[in-house]
């Protein structure tokens, strides 16, 4: 493998971020929908998750919000320096709400979890549901997504880079693998 492989183009995150708001629409035909973003990533794929959704759903308003999980973080003391703190929006009631919680990448879990905890924080929604767009496995929490964009079997060693246009001028993801591991 290249130190750097794309897995996922321009057009591939599109086509995904389509399949996922199909997928969502369909299994959530009764539902009282919002979407919710993770910071910073995950935010800006919820709103377009958002955008694709609404236009399946013409006749119903979807909130959408972005939370903040760096409190909720548990690795906050085993962090070198203090969190990147972002404002978090949720400008709604929870309670009567499936809310597709929307992330980048899920690894670990944690951060996942640490969403959960912020979101209860606000309310209590009826469902909670999560979508990625990569699940690299290596789980620590027995956390499951409903919606994934891409399986990407990595290495621990490997690492997954989500670029989007809003911030990085460019959609792709990449897998990196270290430099001595290419060799």
């Amino acid at each position: 493998m290249e130190a750097d492989t794309v897995v996922l183009d321009r057009d591939d995150i599109r086509r995904t971020l389509v399949r996922i708001a199909h997928e969502i629409v369909e299994n959530n035909p009764e539902q009282t929908l919002a979407i919710v973003g993770i910071h910073t990533r995950g935010a800006l794929l919820a709103t377009r998750i958002h955008a694709l959704v609404s236009g399946l759903l013409d006749s119903r308003p979807i909130p959408l919000g972005d939370i903040d999980i760096a409190f909720y973080r548990d690795d906050l003391g085993s962090r070198p320096s203090s969190p990147v703190v972002n404002e978090s929006h949720l400008d709604f009631a929870l309670e009567g709400l499936t809310v597709v919680v929307v992330d980048d990448v899920l690894f670990t879990g944690r951060t996942v979890r640490a969403a959960t905890e912020a979101l209860f924080d606000y309310g209590r929604p009826d469902r909670v549901q999560l979508a990625v767009l990569a699940d690299r496995g290596h789980r620590e929490l027995p956390i499951r997504p409903d919606y994934v964009g891409k399986n990407l079997p990595t290495a621990l060693s490997e690492r997954v880079n989500v670029r989007l246009e809003e911030i990085d001028g460019t959609d792709e993801v990449t897998i990196e693998t270290p430099k001595e591991a290419s060799l």
